[in-house]
Order: C-alpha cells, then sequence, then structure tokens
C-alpha cells in the first residue's frame, strides 16, 4: 500500500483486474518482470503505448517504459486517452472524484488539486465525467507498468478525452501545454489500427508511427487520410486515441517541434500472440519522446552547479559545506547567464539572475546564489536555520532572441524579458508551469509585477525570448 494513504480517502477500485491483467500481485509480478528492465539515460517527456490486455501489448508498452532511468523521478504523470466506453463528451474529463487508484500491486495517488485546477481554469474544456472514468480501462492498465517502474509512483493526473473536434483538442492542448515540462512525463494511451487483416494491420500501424515520429500533427492528420483513403478491409480506426495524440503532437509543434526527438520502439499487434489470430487484428507501437535539452549537461556537472551554489550560501553564512563544489566541465567556461531560484517548504523563498556574464560558470553560479539568498528585495535575509532547508533551482540560459511579434514566443519553453525604457522585468520559462497561466496572463504579470510598466505594457515594450536547462536539487536526491 502507498505509504502515502491513510485509509480514509476515496479510492477507485480496479475494474479490468482479472481481464486485461492478472488480478493478483504475484502474477502481476511475474508477468511483468520478463519485460520490465528501466535501463534508459535520457528521461522520456512522453511515452506512446497501447492498452490492450497484456497477453497482446504489455511487452509492447514496457519497451516504452523501460526507457525511464531507474530512479528517476517525476513531480507528476498525466495519464491521457480516448473515452471508450460509450461516454462521449465535448472535451475533457480529469478525474477529481479519487484521491488514490488502486491495483492488486497498491495504490496511487491522484493529483486532486490539479485537476479541479484544470477544470476552473481550462477554458471549458475540462469537466469530470464519472461515468467516463469509472469503466474506462486505457488509464487503469498502465498503473502496474508504473508500479513495476517507481518505487513511489509520482501524482497522476488522469484524463479522458470524448470528442474529436479539432477546436476542442486544441484548447484541451493549451491548457495542459504549460505541464510539458521536465519535470513531468505525459503517458498517451493508444492501441493503433482495429480489425484489418496482420499485413494490413502492420502496413497502417507502421506507416503512421513514421509519421508521428517524423512530423508533427500535420503529418500525423495527413497519415490518417492516407489510411483511410488506403480502405483497409475490416479497418475501424487507424488509433483509437488519435485525439490523445493529436494533443500531444500540437502541444509538441506549439513548443517546436524540433525540440522533440521522437524514436519508434516497437511494434506487434495481436496476431503476435498465441493468443491472437491474423484475419482480424488490432496493432500496438510504443513511442518515446524526449527533449533535446540546451546543454546536455552530465549528472557530475549538475551535482556540481548545486553544491557550487550551496557551498557560496554556506560559506555567507560562516556553515560548514562537506560538499564537492569544484568546478568540473562546462562550470569552467564563460559567458552563461543564469538564475538560482530558492525554495523554502515548497515557496519561492529567492530568485535572482543575469542574462549574460564574463564570469565562470562556476562564479556566477556562486554571484547568483549569494544574491538570492541575501540581496532579493521582496524577502529578509535567508538564516543559518533555514539554509538546510532550502531547494536550489540552477537555471543556465540561452543567448536573448529579440522578438517582433508574440506569435514567436512559446509558452513553456521560453522565457520573456520585456524592456520599456528603464524598466525591465523577466519569467523563467517554468513560471507558466508554476501558475497554470496562458499566454496573455504570463506576458502581463510579467509586465505589472516585474517591469511595472502595467498589464498592456508588453505589447508596445521591446521583448526577448530566451530558453533554460534547469538543475532542480530535489531531482538529483
Amino acid at each position: 500500500m502507498d505509504s502515502r494513504y491513510s485509509g480514509t480517502q476515496k479510492v477507485r477500485k480496479p475494474a479490468f483486474a482479472g481481464s486485461f491483467y492478472p488480478s493478483s500481485a504475484n502474477e502481476i509480478k511475474s508477468m511483468l518482470g520478463a519485460w520490465i528492465h528501466p535501463s534508459g539515460e535520457i528521461a522520456p517527456q512522453a511515452v506512446i503505448v497501447p492498452h490492450a490486455g497484456y497477453v497482446f501489448s504489455g511487452e509492447v508498452a514496457a519497451s516504452a517504459f523501460n526507457r525511464i532511468p531507474r530512479g528517476h523521478a517525476y513531480k507528476r504523470i498525466f495519464l491521457i486517452g480516448p473515452s471508450h466506453n460509450g461516454a462521449w463528451f465535448n472535451g475533457a474529463s480529469v478525474d477529481t472524484k479519487y484521491s488514490f487508484a488502486e491495483t492488486p500491486l497498491g495504490t496511487v495517488p491522484v493529483d486532486v488539486s490539479l485537476g479541479k485546477a484544470l477544470i476552473a481554469n481550462g477554458k471549458r474544456a475540462f469537466t469530470f465525467r464519472s461515468d467516463a472514468h469509472d469503466m474506462e480501462h486505457c488509464l487503469e492498465v498502465q498503473l502496474p507498468f508504473l508500479q513495476m517502474i517507481f518505487a513511489e509512483v509520482p501524482p497522476i493526473v488522469p484524463i479522458l478525452i470524448g470528442s474529436l473536434h479539432w477546436d476542442i483538442l486544441q484548447n484541451i492542448a493549451e491548457v495542459l501545454k504549460p505541464f510539458f515540462t521536465p519535470e513531468n512525463l505525459f503517458v498517451i494511451s493508444s492501441d493503433f489500427s482495429h480489425y484489418p487483416s496482420y499485413e494490413d494491420a502492420k502496413a497502417s500501424d507502421l506507416y503512421l508511427a513514421d509519421a508521428i515520429c517524423s512530423g508533427g500533427l500535420k503529418s500525423f492528420l495527413n497519415a490518417l487520410t492516407y489510411i483511410d483513403k488506403k480502405n483497409y478491409v475490416g479497418q475501424d480506426t487507424a488509433a483509437c486515441g488519435e485525439n490523445a495524440i493529436a494533443v500531444l503532437l500540437s502541444i509538441m509543434d506549439s513548443l517546436g517541434r524540433s525540440s522533440f526527438p521522437a524514436e519508434h520502439v516497437m511494434y506487434r499487434n495481436s496476431g503476435d500472440s498465441p493468443y491472437g489470430d491474423k484475419d482480424r487484428v488490432v496493432g500496438y507501437n510504443s513511442i518515446v519522446i524526449t527533449r533535446r535539452h540546451l546543454f546536455n549537461f552530465t549528472e557530475e556537472e549538475k551535482k556540481a552547479m548545486i553544491a557550487t551554489a550551496r557551498s557560496a550560501i554556506y560559506s555567507s553564512l560562516r556553515l560548514d559545506f562537506d560538499g564537492d563544489d569544484r568546478p568540473v566541465g562546462i562550470l569552467k567556461d564563460k559567458g552563461y547567464g543564469v538564475f538560482v531560484t530558492l525554495h523554502l517548504n515548497g515557496r519561492l523563498r529567492g530568485c535572482i539572475g543575469r542574462f549574460v556574464s564574463d564570469e565562470s560558470l562556476s562564479a556566477t553560479i556562486r554571484d547568483m546564489a549569494d544574491s538570492a539568498a541575501f540581496h532579493d528585495p521582496r524577502f529578509p535575509s535567508l538564516s543559518r536555520g533555514e539554509a538546510p532547508l532550502i531547494e536550489i533551482e540552477v537555471s543556465v540560459l540561452s543567448p536573448l532572441k529579440k522578438i517582433s511579434s508574440i506569435d514567436e514566443f512559446k509558452l513553456g519553453r521560453d522565457g520573456i524579458y520585456i524592456i520599456k525604457g528603464s524598466r525591465h522585468g523577466t519569467f523563467l520559462p517554468q513560471v507558466a508551469e508554476e501558475t497554470g497561466w496562458n499566454t496573455e496572463e504570463f506576458l502581463g504579470h510579467c509586465a505589472r509585477d516585474k517591469a511595472g510598466i502595467g498589464w498592456d505594457g508588453w505589447r508596445d515594450a521591446d521583448l526577448y525570448t530566451y530558453q533554460t536547462e534547469v538543475v532542480n536539487e530535489s531531482e538529483l536526491r
């Protein structure tokens, strides 16, 4: 049982244990143990995995989940799939009824507060439909894989999409985009072709997988049209989760498709299973999407960054520091902009940075850490008692890029730097995820609250964008 479960919260009981997957913990561990071997080096940003019975698609799903590095921690996991059970509705239903979801392996926490925020602030694209979630298998079957991968599964956000209307899917994508960050994992649940012959399914499924991996949303939609025109005998759909895949690709396109390499990991269809025939099959692809990082820091460099920041703070407070803050690798190089952010008990406790520096990255981190701890005018100086309790985040910046239109700004990917006369202000990219603001709110708050030029001041100001690669102390632990 999950240590976070007190025994009093509402729990969604498993509806498909014993049908889609085994009903006992030992059977699940035995079956998935043959397939689950986490060995990834780069944490996925998203995976597309099937949701059929494990005897048909379990190995394919496992091949994607195995790309999660052993011991990696996400803040939360978004589970997104299509509504299968006849509960059709315009938009997305996010589960806010249950605090935990149960399988024979135990319970998994549900991020109910975020679900409620999506409904409240989600442009009417989000709702909660109990009839959609209670008897839906496409998200439930993913939970045992997560329980086998993680010692403690991060809170999940279960989302079912009940519409194929493109304007609605765009709204869903826009609301979810700020959460498409390295600290979260998106799990897109979808089988592929339904009920053509073995060979036709293979042709259809591999063609669609290639479109997903090599192109963006337009490529995917064109591939669906091409497959439909092929008129494969018996085929009902090329992908039952096409709406969930479309939402994912829309987010990736809006943030910059080239920033998200996609890899097709495995293909099977039900005809490959001893329990299936080859006349009418269902297809299963696994696809892993990663995030192309700006700098590709090594683990040694990341640890040195955090150690350098903490050493600087401890030194100013005359506290003993027993970590290794010697500059390694990129920390010896000059010219990088840096922001250092401090949190205490989950709340901001200081954030200071600069966009350019003539000093080494190590020296810049030390300067910004000291400034964030003791010279952020919004907060009193950090105390000796607080220092051991803070969480440190180091953001290394790409060069500033002046933009002529807000269309060049991508929420969640870009930070913004606003200059108007002698006034200026900035928000790091991760502020979008922390607040859930849309683009106009992000710019308005920055203009008013940081630059002091009023809510609409950004409209005639000089605007610059930049990207960051974030190193978070809690993730390194």
